[in-house]
């Protein structure tokens, strides 16, 4: 059974959401279970080139920002499953739309393995080293952290490949009431948002797999 998981590689909750959900498919009877990450963008409207993060969290959340109880409990909550979360180190806010491109490319290469690690690498670089996803410079160099071929990432990020699939993938995501990642959703078309406890994850996917197995068994 493969298990779509709809994320965008600058939202802090999918990093630890992803922890947890490595720690419920440890669970006894889930290891015929795959994961394919799917594009979601939190920020769509940003200019391609990215902005200031200073200023863009200005605009989000006025002068005051009001944020300071939501980050120590993001990093809390990172701590907690091993998770280095230094929002301080980020300068710029990055359109993930090149991100999701390679992350395509990544799955087609390498299958869910190397697109997992990739995504793993955007995470690491952007939330613990503060650094720019919307660098190709830096996308490729994740590339290279997934094992990757990092000359083929850079030549495929130079192209306009991927880039209908991914915006197509992100509007569907919408039109289809998901309004907040992580959000898993089975093959069923049943999903849950959010970054939920390994114990919760665990039942649903046992869940999934048991109508899984049905679904193959009823002619």
């Amino acid at each position: 059974m493969n298990l779509d998981v709809f994320s965008d590689a600058v939202c802090p909750w999918c990093w630890i959401g992803k922890r947890k959900l490595e720690q419920a498919l440890g669970e006894p009877g889930l290891d015929p279970i795959t994961v394919t990450w799917r594009a979601y963008q939190l920020y769509p409207e940003l200019p391609l080139e990215g902005m200031d993060r200073g200023e863009f969290l200005r605009l989000r959340f006025g002068s005051g920002g009001g944020r300071g109880g939501m980050l120590e409990r993001l990093k809390a909550e990172g701590e907690a499953v091993g998770l280095a979360l230094n929002f301080e180190r980020a300068q710029r806010m990055p359109n993930t739309l090149a991100a999701h491109r390679l992350l395509r490319w990544a799955h087609v290469q390498a299958g869910g393995p190397g697109q997992d690690a990739l995504l793993e690498a955007l995470f690491r670089r952007y939330f613990t080293e503060g650094e720019d996803l919307g660098d190709h410079a830096v996308l490729t160099a994740a590339a290279l952290d997934a094992g990757l071929d990092g000359d083929a990432a850079r030549a495929w990020l130079q192209t306009e490949e991927g880039t209908r699939e991914v915006r197509h993938e992100v509007s569907w995501s919408r039109e289809n009431g998901i309004s907040g990642v992580p959000c898993y959703v089975l093959p069923t078309g049943f999903g849950i948002p959010g970054a939920q406890d390994p114990q919760t994850l665990a039942r649903f996917l046992r869940r999934g797999l048991e109508q899984w197995h049905h679904a193959k068994e009823t002619p």
